[in-house]
């Protein structure tokens, strides 16, 4: 009988598939991804190995986060719910408290 997948591991592989789908989207937008390895510092020979970092995927997911318009122009292009990208963001970065919600 395989392991029981927790929520955690749940959340874990979903912000991973998240991360991994939007540097598959940035692979299609080759200024998208030279802004972003130029902003991250990463070479592009070093992404498959950098892909199993969680802070590399953190990294990932918050250059999507910084921007509305590139994340909504992700969400059109791969059908994927902008809460979708906020969850994984939660998960790699913890939750946001806005003012006043501490």
């Amino acid at each position: 009988m395989p392991p029981k997948t927790t929520e955690q591991d749940a959340r874990r592989i979903n912000a991973e598939e998240t991360a991994a789908a939007v540097l598959g989207w940035m692979a299609g937008e080759p200024d998208m991804m030279q802004r972003f390895l130029a902003l991250s510092g990463v070479a592009p020979d070093q992404i498959r190995s950098a892909i199993s970092d969680p802070g590399f995927l953190a990294g990932v997911i918050d250059f999507i986060m910084s921007h509305e318009p590139t994340l909504l122009a992700f969400c059109e292009a791969t059908g994927t719910k902008p809460e979708t990208v906020i969850a994984a963001h939660q998960h790699y970065s913890g939750p946001y408290f806005g003012p006043g919600d501490y």
